[in-house]
């Protein structure tokens, strides 16, 4: 018995995606925001990316069997060279379009803080990206995506605040 399906149906399955809600076309990722205090001035530390070179925060997928705030700690002790210690807690997010082979992809990067204890002097991409480190408001200047460069301007509050800990 063959199952036939109404045109009206079969019209709205044809033009109807698989997911209507935003939430569901978005990628999440997760990010550290490396920084350390210098005569009392925050400093963030940023990594170029491997093809456009623009100046981002280390950040990458969720990875199976890690939380989501030490899957952030080794993106950037892989992509930065740098250790310390993160935030179980986001600072906020940011959205981003994710430059494919043939298409972009939205992504969402939660972002968590990281107060950098160690720098290390070999990492596995340090010959791939430059880590630099800049004072918060010139970091914030650097990176395109406004909502990064939002949550970098409030890290200096963030940080001299008891309630958020680090």
């Amino acid at each position: 018995m063959t199952k036939h399906i109404k045109p009206k149906l079969l019209k709205a399955k044809l033009l109807k995606p698989k997911f209507l809600k935003a939430d569901k076309l978005r990628l999440n990722q997760v990010g550290a925001l490396p920084f350390r205090v210098v005569d009392g001035e925050i400093e963030v530390l940023l990594v170029t990316s491997r093809e456009t070179r623009r100046w981002l925060i280390p950040k990458g997928w969720p990875m199976k069997g890690k939380k989501p705030h030490k899957a952030a700690a080794q993106e950037a002790q892989e992509e930065a060279g740098v250790k310390g210690k993160i935030a179980d807690k986001p600072l906020g997010h940011y959205d981003y379009w994710k430059r494919r082979l043939v298409h972009f992809d939205l992504c969402r990067v939660d972002v968590y803080p990281l107060e950098v204890s160690k720098q290390l002097k070999r990492w596995k991409e340090k010959g791939q990206r430059e880590a630099r480190w800049f004072k918060a408001q010139e970091a914030a200047d650097q990176v395109l995506e406004p909502a990064l460069a939002g949550l970098i301007r409030q890290l200096p509050g963030k940080v001299a605040d008891p309630a958020v800990s680090v």
